[in-house]
């Protein structure tokens, strides 16, 4: 999970769902019980949205309906019916087989052709196209909709008794607060990093090629196929993510660029620093470790610490004529921020130690 993540994911609240937005299942409300009331027409003059609607009626969205018109696969125009303020999905849509790909809203132009009205007019009742509705519009009573009449709107509107149900599916973006499938709770939604995946490939392609093998039986069997990938880019992006601090990067050592960052103090200057410097710098690479060596002469030492945690070096050594002077150097974890000194003849095996031992 993460807030800069390009997708955004729907979970259940006890943890055993979850699914990418486009693709997350949004169940059918229960039934709501009321009784019906008689249909009854509302001027709504020049309101050309939902919003608009709600504002001028001053009546609660949920039991209102939209209703969008769409070119369709096999019929000039189809419509898709949703409660006033849910959202349209469109690969949900596009999964009814009904509409035509890629999913293309129909222009004012065709709507007037076709159905006789503008768009901000349109509703399910004697509407001349196929009508598709949400499972959640599905259940409404006495709702408002349109009256395919130019600033007319239905009242207290209901399914069957003023106007066909036709196809039911799920068309709408689930939602916080809905309730998750699989009683999983109550659905959460949070943005993250898709790291890897799965596509069940069925036998798409092993069909074509003729793939088969026998079972136990001896009987020709075509092969079932899947396939995954692990994001090795964005990888690096999801370490960051769960890896940081208001210093910058904190590298896991395993995918660190460098794992240690030498960093001498005025070695341009002290003959000990440069030499300790250039010892350790040469131990360090013989024994395989990924070490950078921060000798820049003019910049600063804290310009140096700055850069060293922005970037996320795991382990920081820093040497200078202080802790030379005691045999020693400055040690840093950059996960914990502690710093010790260290003798300057522990430094290698005591790196060693830290990362060649598994966690």
């Amino acid at each position: 999970m993460a807030d800069s993540g390009e997708d955004r994911i729907a979970f259940g609240s006890k943890g055993r769902y979850a699914a990418n937005i486009e693709l997350a299942e949004a169940l059918t409300p229960e039934e709501q019980e009321e009784p019906l009331q008689p249909m009854r027409d509302v001027p709504t003059p020049n309101q050309k949205t939902i919003a608009d609607v709600v504002a001028f009626l001053n009546i609660d969205i949920t039991k209102t309906l939209k209703t969008l018109v769409v070119r369709g696969k096999d019929t000039p125009l189809v419509a898709l019916v949703l409660r006033g303020d849910h959202t349209l999905n469109p690969l949900k849509a596009a999964k009814t087989g009904l509409i035509a790909e890629p999913m293309t809203l129909a222009t004012e132009a065709d709507i007037a052709s076709e159905l006789g009205c503008k768009p901000g007019s349109i509703g399910p009742i004697d509407l001349k196209c196929p009508i598709i509705v949400d499972r959640a519009a599905s259940v409404i009573k006495n709702f408002t909709c349109g009256a395919n009449q130019d600033h007319l709107h239905f009242a207290n509107a209901n399914w069957v008794r003023d106007a066909a149900l036709g196809t039911v599916a799920d068309l709408r973006n689930i939602e916080i607060g809905d309730p998750a499938p699989n009683d999983d709770g109550t659905i959460e939604i949070r943005r993250g990093i898709e790291v890897g995946h799965i596509f069940q490939l069925g036998n798409k392609y092993s069909a074509p090629l003729k793939a088969t093998v026998l079972d136990a039986a001896g009987k020709s069997l075509t092969m079932l196929m899947g396939c995954y990938g692990i994001g090795v880019s964005r990888l690096v992006g999801a370490a960051i993510e769960q890896n940081h601090d208001d210093k910058g990067i904190i590298w896991p050592a395993s995918i660190a660029p460098f794992e240690v960052i030498l960093i001498p103090i005025n070695a341009h200057k002290s003959e000990a620093v440069q030499a300790a410097t250039d010892s350790l710098y040469n131990q360090l690479c013989a024994t395989g470790i990924e070490v950078l060596l921060d000798d820049r002469d003019q910049i600063r030492p804290g310009a140096k610490f700055a850069d060293a945690e922005l970037l996320g070096f795991p382990h920081r050594i820093v040497i200078g004529d202080r802790a030379l002077a005691d045999g020693a150097v400055e040690y840093t974890d950059r996960a914990t921020g502690s710093t010790e000194a260290w003798p300057i003849e522990a430094v290698v095996q005591r790196l060693v130690a830290h990362l060649r031992t598994p966690s």
